[in-house]
């Protein structure tokens, strides 16, 4: 099978590795660095990504790849906030602790 000579733009932030996997693959690959205010815009674009990804999942197998996924994204905009990933979780377990968590399903129609 012959390899397309097409080039596939893809305009997105990708994973350390992936550029350099596809350069094994005999692919020309072009990056750039993002960082700063541009690489924070990048990774919430790509929490949106990684959600869609999520929802299409068709078995409890790809939804742990995805949801995998979407906590590396979110752990990478955490350190670059300069926390740490023990840090976000005492921040979710004390916030557990006093709202709970989400763990009965309880939708909120109203208060008065």
């Amino acid at each position: 099978m012959e390899r397309s000579d097409a080039v596939k733009v893809y305009n997105k932030l990708v994973r350390d590795l992936v550029p350099g996997t596809l350069r094994a693959g005999g692919h020309e690959v072009s990056t750039r660095t993002l960082v700063g205010r541009e690489l924070l815009e990048a990774l919430r674009a790509k929490i949106d990504e990684e959600a869609a990804e999520y929802d299409t999942a068709l078995d409890d197998e790809q939804a742990a790849v995805e949801l995998a996924d979407l906590l590396e994204v979110i752990m990478a905009i955490a350190k670059r906030r300069g926390l740490s990933e023990a840090a976000v979780q005492q921040v979710r377990a004390a916030k557990a602790a006093q709202r709970g968590a989400y763990d009965l399903g309880v939708f909120l129609i109203s208060a008065e």
